[in-house]
């Protein structure tokens, strides 16, 4: 497991990203990591499997905006590499995707950059997600994507690592407005409508780490799609819905509760 951080990084601070990866059962987590995790897991076991299954549901969701038309996507809070990332999933449906990836951890910026090998189609930025304005307009962003045409943001079990002080709903406008017409958005997030002791016990961890936990109910998570057109079946949650929220040919690999313990949702802009 890696054990050297890059220049800057303190191994000692728990990070939200390498937990993820820890749960995931990567090797790019410090010990600190894998102790808050330990105690995460021993109140939320299900997180492994629902980490697991978040992954599954990314390309599913990328493979769908494919099959609409989209060809360039915005990762924000993209998390460390893992299997099947954004753009593999992407270049297998639209070979002339580009992708570009933004993280404000340099453990993912550095990994990152030394596994992706099209510099011409794909790209990492190290950057704040919180501040639109400096991703919008940054010159790897905007040396890649075309935001005249429609570019798809993906905000995958990103925005309950950030917290309300932090006005996620202000930010999310900004980057609602910087899209074209028949663009998407595509969120997945944590919620405490269900289980809420266990994830207030969990949200209590967090705050050992670098970034909060703040689950939030439906109707907030909804909230951060703003006018955009939610594609059927809307905001979802809980087991058997449709592709490419699940998939039919492949179960759920989690207790029912576990499926209620987060939504997903995809918006177009009109």
């Amino acid at each position: 497991m890696t054990e050297r951080p890059p220049q800057g990084v303190d191994p000692r601070t728990p990070n939200a990203a390498r937990m993820y990866d820890y749960f995931l059962g990567g090797k790019d987590n410090f010990q600190a990591d894998r102790e808050l995790g330990d105690l995460v897991l021993s109140v939320m076991p299900e997180i492994r499997v629902g980490t697991r299954e978040n992954r599954a549901l990314i390309g599913r969701v990328v493979q769908y905006l494919c099959e609409q038309g989209i060809t360039q996507f915005l990762d924000l809070g993209s998390g460390l590499p893992a299997q099947e990332n954004v753009h593999e999933v992407a270049h297998r449906h639209a070979p002339e995707a580009r992708v570009v990836y933004v993280d404000n951890d340099p453990v993912v910026a550095s990994h990152g950059r030394a596994m992706l090998a099209d510099p011409n189609r794909v790209a990492i930025v190290l950057g704040d997600i919180r501040r639109p304005e400096e991703i919008l307009t940054d010159p790897e962003v905007r040396g890649l994507l075309d935001f005249d045409r429609p570019v798809a943001v993906l905000m995958m079990f990103v925005l309950h690592l950030i917290s309300d002080e932090d006005d996620p709903q202000g930010f999310m406008a900004a980057y609602r407005d910087a899209l074209a017409p028949g663009s998407y958005l595509a969120i997945s997030h944590g919620t405490n409508d269900v289980a809420t002791e266990r994830v207030m016990q969990v949200s209590e961890f967090y705050k050992r780490a670098n970034a909060a936990f703040t689950p939030r109910p439906g109707g907030e998570i909804g909230a951060f799609f703003g006018d955009f057109e939610l594609i059927p079946p809307g905001l979802a949650t809980g087991p058997g819905m449709p592709w490419p929220f699940t998939d039919p040919d492949h179960p759920l690999f989690m207790d029912e509760e576990m499926t209620y313990m987060a939504y997903a949702g995809i918006g177009r802009k009109p």
